[in-house]
């Protein structure tokens, strides 16, 4: 370095700084937290039914926390609440859940409610122990979606722009999911038995279908009503659906 670039250096630096901080700062102001958006092939979408009174469960649960590996997955673990009354209730169930799971076997091909219950990409995989873990970036098919999110303070918004091949009715729902859980369980199948669980649904918020017409974005808006769990860390996920079949047609999540 000449003796020129020397002294300019110092100078390079701190217009550097002062820029970054000045970015920072508009930020705050702005409380944009952070942004994600959805990549060019369809995200997998994988949905645990569970419950830490099924003894059953725990192999599935351990299946599904292998698959924090990967980023671009969204991933739903869906405690229900038919095993409460036996000995166990788990401190995640939800009645929502247990409706949501019903409901979803006019779709997923399941001829009745059962734990555990994986359904990858909404087909009913009752072979999922067998299954590869689904990769993000892997035979995908292209999206016909394309979704941006962005957090700021506690609010969430997306956009879900239709894009070549998409159908024209879509709906969609919203999950808040929590990673890390620990339960020691003292009664009922798995009595004696430390839990770990990732990917818990703390919160649901379905969103009913719309028309969706080509190059008219539609934006979405969800507020999180469940405070965060501290030593927890979150995601905000974003699930499009065609509203004909229940079908997923993209993915999201915010892990930020």
């Amino acid at each position: 370095m000449n003796n020129a670039n020397a002294a300019s250096w110092p100078a390079m630096a701190a217009t550097a700084l002062a820029l970054l901080c000045w970015h920072a700062s508009a930020s705050a102001q702005n409380g944009v937290i952070c942004v994600a958006a959805s990549g060019a092939a369809v995200a997998p979408v994988v949905e645990l039914y569970t419950s830490e009174g099924c003894n059953s469960c725990p192999p599935a649960d351990r299946w599904l926390s292998a698959l924090k590996t990967d980023a671009g997955i969204v991933a739903m673990a869906f405690h229900v609440d038919y095993w409460d009354g036996l000995g166990w209730k788990d401190r995640f169930a939800n009645a929502a859940y247990t409706q949501r799971q019903a409901q979803q076997r006019q779709s997923n091909g399941a001829r009745f409610s059962y734990t555990p219950q994986v359904v990858i990409d909404g087909v009913d995989r009752k072979d999922w122990h067998t299954t590869p873990v689904p990769a993000s970036t892997r035979d995908r098919a292209p999206a016909r979606l394309a979704l941006n999110m962005t957090r700021e303070g506690r609010r969430v918004s997306a956009t879900v722009q239709p894009l070549a091949g998409a159908p024209t009715r879509l709906a969609a729902y919203w999950t808040v999911t929590e990673q890390g859980h620990v339960t020691a369980v003292k009664a009922g199948e798995n009595e004696g038995a430390t839990l770990t669980h990732d990917f818990v649904v703390r919160e649901l918020m379905p969103v009913p279908a719309w028309t969706a017409q080509p190059g008219n974005p539609v934006t979405l808006r969800f507020e999180p009503a469940t405070p965060p769990s501290e030593g927890h860390p979150r995601h905000v996920n974003l699930v499009v659906l065609d509203a004909a079949s229940g079908r997923p047609l993209q993915a999201l999540r915010l892990g930020c």
